[in-house]
């Protein structure tokens, strides 16, 4: 075994982690890189990108094919999905931005170390597996960021074909003709928009009382509204009756079983796909013969600059608590690295991270919901604006939906946005600012937005808080 190679940054983990190593180039660290296997980690391989580009066609199906002829496009009704076509443009998109970060990576000086990475010391790695065999790396600090991976449900064995997870769905190169999906997160409800677009019939099952349950009921109510209105079952404070699933050549039969009153649905379906979160990857790289280390649900517990409480030691991304988001797991780095630099950083705060969910029509939230705001004990007031009332939203003919603002009532401080409607995470971009800079309801009202444009959903919601909106 040759000597240890030695950096100043270490990160263990190569998905959105790749902006702390090109951050801490920047700011002139020696930065190695440990892989196992593709950079860009899960949000590129398996999650935001290429769904994303599934979402993207299934947009554009629902346009042209349902609203083609109200636009004058003639003819638009003879256009048919071609999965195949759409399966090979989601791979080039994700392979296109997979050289582009392995391209980032030279272009920084950044080392990528390729194997299984396992810890040997707070700040030590033995790199296993990988192209140039065995090898040994130590640095000055080490930042753990080792992902997620979808978790199951007891019962519900996967087996990547008829009870997959996202992964499996993200590989497919067909879409189901009927689904179940167990789950109704934000990666629940994605799929669900996306394989009704694409021609399926959708069994939604939550055990939770309604769906997106983290997000403010208004809006939870408004998407199951419009999910009913598009053809799709859905069922709350349910879950599928496990020992009740028979296989035969043409899919499954199972029963969907409410937690209350007893009531039994009969469903036949191809495909269950299970939707109920992440687990965080913590295990396998020897993290538990690190001392100190503190975890928590598998999670490591971290303070508000990563520090995990190890010196020297980081961690950030999925394996931390807070939002398994690769932008707020890109943010995180950066507040780590610079720390690492010795710069003073402003600390990570999960209140001011936008959340967004990419189903039809889309959910962008960022900060406190009203019955948060109250459960706070803090004096609110509401302003919300439905998107039918813009002529914008009518043009584009989307017009389901809202922006709500919620406010402290007495200084007009904005507190939370929810939007659902058409580009709600393009549109979140103002409200997230406003809670940064600490602004208020009355200065995005006394904003002027551009007309037409779909951003005049935030002025009049704004305006909405202190009952003076116009259009309504």
């Amino acid at each position: 075994m040759t000597d240890p190679q030695r950096f100043d940054l270490l990160i263990l983990g190569g998905g959105m982690s790749y902006v702390g190593a090109i951050r801490g180039a920047q700011l002139g660290l020696k930065v190695g890189l440990v892989e196992r296997d593709r950079l860009g980690g899960t949000c590129l391989n398996r999650g935001c990108i290429p769904s994303k580009a599934l979402l993207e066609t299934a947009d554009l199906l629902h346009r042209v094919t349902e609203q083609g002829a109200e636009f004058g496009l003639a003819g638009s009704d003879g256009i048919s999905l071609d999965y195949g076509a759409l399966a090979a443009r989601r791979d080039a998109v994700v392979e296109k931005h997979v050289k582009g970060v392995e391209f980032l990576m030279k272009k920084n000086g950044v080392t990528v170390l390729r194997g299984q990475g396992t810890l040997t010391g707070p700040t030590s790695v033995h790199v296993s597996g990988g192209e140039d065999g065995d090898l040994d790396a130590t640095a000055t600090d080490l930042i753990l960021a080792t992902g997620s991976a979808p978790r199951s449900l007891p019962g519900l064995e996967l087996d990547g074909e008829r009870i997959i997870t996202s992964d499996e769905a993200l590989k497919r190169s067909d879409a189901p003709k009927r689904v179940a999906i167990v789950g109704a997160g934000a990666i629940g409800v994605e799929w669900a928009s996306l394989y009704r677009d694409f021609g399926a019939a959708v069994h939604l099952v939550e055990f939770m009382d309604r769906i997106v349950p983290l997000e403010d009921p208004d809006v939870s109510k408004e998407l199951a509204r419009v999910f009913k209105k598009r053809g799709m079952s859905i069922y709350t404070s349910s879950a599928i009756d496990h020992e009740s699933i028979q296989r035969s050549k043409d899919g499954l039969r199972f029963a969907i079983a409410a937690r209350e009153g007893g009531k039994r649905t009969d469903v036949e379906c191809d495909v269950i796909l299970v939707a109920v979160g992440r687990r965080p990857l913590t295990d396998g790289i020897n993290l538990e013969g690190i001392a100190g280390v503190q975890l928590e649900r598998g999670y490591v517990k971290v303070d508000e600059y990563m520090r995990t409480g190890v010196e020297h030691l980081y961690a950030i991304g999925d394996i931390v608590p807070g939002f398994a988001l690769a932008h707020v797991a890109t943010h995180e780095a950066v507040v780590a690295v610079e720390t690492i630099a010795g710069h003073d950083p402003e600390p990570v705060r999960m209140d001011l991270m936008p959340r967004v969910t990419f189903c039809r029509p889309q959910i962008a939230s960022v900060g406190m919901t009203e019955a948060e705001a109250r459960q706070d004990g803090r004096e609110v007031k509401v302003g919300s604006f439905p998107f039918r009332a813009l002529g914008k939203a009518t043009i584009v003919g989307e017009i389901d939906g809202f922006a709500k603002l919620v406010a402290d009532a007495e200084s007009g401080l904005l507190l939370g946005a929810h939007l659902i409607g058409p580009h709600a995470g393009d549109l979140l971009a103002e409200p997230t600012l406003a809670r940064l800079v600490q602004g208020t309801t009355g200065e995005i009202a006394m904003s002027v937005h551009a007309h037409p444009t779909l951003t005049e959903v935030l002025g009049e919601a704004a305006l909405a808080v202190d009952g003076a909106a116009i259009h309504v």
